[in-house]
């Protein structure tokens, strides 16, 4: 009787290691959750289990590079809407926030409350939820916790830069004033403690539209941008002398201060490089060429003068973007709007008050109008492609997906608000129907401004009706170069924030699909990207196929990855999970398996028991 070597083999998929090598055809064995055998036609009568795969791609378990999954992996520790697309190690504590240090509860403080909300717009009950879930208060105790739950991706922590203030200076401290040397001493101790139990390095945030979600703090930015130069210094020094990660989102208030900001990389100035992972590399719709700024600027600080080491994080599809009435990130930009948001969620009264007041109406009108029409500066920087804000109001982008009336959707604003005109001029056949009808009539009359239009939408329907905008990557002309961009990294997915706003689970296979349409050795230079490349750069043992290596597979089916269409597949369903909807995506039939430490945890078009049951990834420990 032969013996039994191997625990599954699997049989000829043309194999994508992720070294960037063009693709081979290779048996791949695994025992005990590691890779045990490569090679040509390895004896099927050595493994428990054989799985066919000709025809089939087969490549290391992709990485996250960049997600909000702290919150959900604590509730639904397989976090099924990750795997199911073939990812096997998300990154956490990205953009300063994070669950690292525990509840962090003192009174009336909720600092996870506070800070996710409208950074991530995720609804208070959603995250008061995840808060419940917590039961550890320091960052050793919290990379721990992971091997006691049922855990499926691997997983790994920033240590999150607002929670670090929050945790040595309080909350109301952390957004009112610098720290005392001593309590920045102190921030200094527990990063490098934390970076000793094996945390990636320290994130942080500098857009200038993330404001805290709770009164008294509700004009206030979170509390990492209350940092002075000197904290940054400081702080970073520590991920400087042990080779860490500074993981930031850009300032775009004041480019001098965003030149001085990102030349902390610089190991010229600063004596040694500092590994910087920066958002973000697209193909903005306003403003084009706004990515060769940021990946010329990355260019010059990863040069022989500067000696830095920074990328800018790309996304592998087009950046689509939902919103609940106003709700959404894009109108944290404007100050008007971003005073709608700041209402608690199910404020529709002090909504509709504000919509009512004479100064707010006029505010409005001057944002919504700003740099859209006139003989001025603003106006003449929007039309040269440098706009003085990204925010999309132009009626023609604006999309309906959960409209008033049934006949809006799939239409664009500009549609219906020229429809609506001409009924308003007296052709009543421009109501399609009863309803579409009624709807028309609530309008004021001789509507003539399109800001007046959206400001009835906001009185009239508050958060339920939806629509959507591409602010990046239209029509992907531009995503598949930004991912193979030198100055760049692939990865970047934003999962488990926005639960209603965006979905991009899947943006992984899009990357490959875009890198599938051009050749082979494409996608071999995509997985690598996808796979090897971020795991070494954040210091993390998985993304390889070598032997010995931890048993993250997947199994692609190229031809339905040819056919896949993000933009079909993404849907707003009901997560009983968060009592709440949540925008995710839909890619069966692409992935056809997926192995984390050698167990199937996806098989054809759904999961198995093991997910959500076993520990099968581990909280990863940088080195």
């Amino acid at each position: 009787m032969t013996d039994i070597c191997w625990d599954t083999l699997i049989k000829g998929a043309l194999v994508f290691d992720g070294t960037g090598k063009a693709p081979q055809v290779v048996d791949i064995a695994v025992r005990d959750g590691r890779i045990a055998a490569r090679g040509s036609d390895l004896p099927a009568t050595l493994a428990t289990e054989t799985v066919d795969a000709q025809g089939q791609w087969l490549l290391p378990g992709m990485l996250d590079i960049h997600t909000h999954l702290d919150l959900e992996v604590d509730l639904e520790p397989g976090l099924p809407e990750v795997v199911r697309h073939g990812t096997t190690t998300v990154l956490v504590g990205n953009c300063s926030l994070g669950t690292c240090f525990g509840q962090q509860l003192h009174g009336d403080d909720n600092p996870i409350v506070d800070c996710f909300t409208r950074v991530e717009n995720i609804p208070k009950p959603v995250l008061r939820k995840c808060v419940e879930a917590v039961t550890w208060d320091n960052t050793g105790d919290y990379l721990d916790h992971f091997n006691k739950i049922p855990l499926g991706p691997n997983i790994a922590a920033f240590v999150p830069h607002s929670m670090l203030r929050v945790e040595v200076m309080g909350l109301q401290e952390s957004v009112s004033r610098e720290p005392t040397p001593a309590e920045l001493e102190q921030m200094a101790q527990l990063l490098e403690q934390a970076l000793e139990q094996g945390f990636m390095g320290m994130s942080t945030d500098g857009l200038p539209f993330h404001y805290m979600a709770n009164t008294p703090n509700t004009d206030k930015r979170i509390p990492t941008q209350f940092a002075p130069r000197w904290e940054m210094k400081r702080l970073l020094q520590v991920l400087r002398d042990r080779d860490r990660v500074w993981q930031t989102t850009p300032i775009i208030e004041n480019r001098l201060k965003a030149f001085t900001y990102f030349a902390f990389t610089s190991g010229r100035l600063f004596g040694k490089a500092l590994k910087t992972s920066a958002l973000s590399a697209m193909e903005f719709a306003l403003m084009p060429k706004a990515s060769n700024a940021f990946l010329g600027f990355a260019k010059l600080m990863n040069g022989s003068f500067f000696r830095g080491n920074m990328h800018f994080q790309a996304l592998g599809t087009n950046f689509r973007v939902w919103s609940d009435g106003i709700v959404s990130p894009l109108y944290e930009e404007l100050d008007s709007t971003c005073r709608l948001i700041a209402k608690e969620y199910d404020d529709v009264e002090g909504r509709l008050a504000l919509l009512n007041d004479p100064q707010f109406i006029e505010d409005f009108r001057t944002d919504w109008n700003h740099g859209r029409s006139g003989w001025n500066l603003a106006h003449l920087r929007t039309k040269m492609g440098a706009p003085d804000s990204l925010v999309i109001r132009d009626f023609d982008r604006m999309v309906f997906d959960g409209a008033p009336t049934a006949e809006w959707d799939g239409e664009n604003f500009e549609q219906v608000f020229a429809r609506l005109a001409r009924y308003q001029q007296g052709a009543v056949d421009q109501a399609r129907s009863d309803c579409e009808r009624e709807v028309f009539d609530k309008f004021p009359r001789a509507l003539t401004e399109d800001a007046d239009f959206m400001l009835h939408m906001l009185r009239e329907y508050d958060k339920s009706f939806r629509f959507w905008v591409d602010i990046g990557n239209v029509g992907n002309k531009a995503t598949l170069g930004l991912l193979l961009h030198e100055q760049t990294m692939p990865g970047f997915n934003d999962s488990g924030a926005h639960i209603t706003n965006m979905a991009f689970f899947d943006a992984n296979l899009m990357s490959l699909k875009l890198a599938q349409a051009e050749s082979l050795q494409t996608v071999a230079r995509v997985v690598q990207r996808l796979t090897s490349e971020p795991a070494e750069f954040f210091g993390l043992d998985v993304g390889t196929l070598e032997i010995g290596a931890q048993a993250d597979i997947v199994l692609i089916d190229p031809e339905a990855l040819s056919q896949h269409d993000c933009d079909a597949n993404r849907q707003l369903i009901y997560r009983e999970l968060f009592e709440h909807d949540q925008m995710v995506n839909r890619s069966d039939g692409v992935v056809t398996r997926v192995l984390i430490n050698g167990e199937a945890v996806w098989q054809g078009d759904d999961f198995t028991p093991a997910l959500g049951s076993k520990t099968l990834g581990r909280a990863l420990r940088a080195a």
